[in-house]
């Protein structure tokens, strides 16, 4: 079954250990201004989930959000959440591990649109 969302394994090692400092988590992609476009990963009760957002699927047993339009814009693409070392976004929890996330993408196969498309 194809994923909108997928991460790397360092992505999802990363996860685990945020996990584990701060309990459920959320993911939602950001869309832009301080600090660009980039998944942010917050407490998952300490986020507000609104209408405008679409949820694409979960990595690591993780929610992952991203608002409509953006998701209008990304639609045609697989999100793949990495990490690279670095200060990422201020507001996200990955940031004292010296590391963040980051959102790689790629086009669906025309399979893969037909696919989505039926589910």
């Amino acid at each position: 079954m194809v994923k909108r969302v997928t991460a790397t394994q360092e992505a999802i090692h990363l996860i685990g250990k945020l996990k584990d400092l701060h309990g459920p988590l959320m993911f939602h992609q950001s869309g832009g201004c301080c600090d660009g476009s980039s998944p942010m990963c917050y407490p998952r009760d300490e986020f507000r989930i609104g209408e405008s957002d679409v949820l694409l699927g979960e990595i690591a047993g993780t929610p992952f959000y991203i608002s409509k339009d953006q998701y209008a814009y990304w639609k045609h693409t697989q999100l793949i959440i990495d990490v690279v070392d670095g200060r990422g976004g201020m507001f996200s929890l990955e940031g004292p591990e010296g590391k963040r996330f980051l959102t790689r993408s790629r086009i669906f196969t025309e399979n893969e649109k037909k696919e989505l498309a039926q589910s």
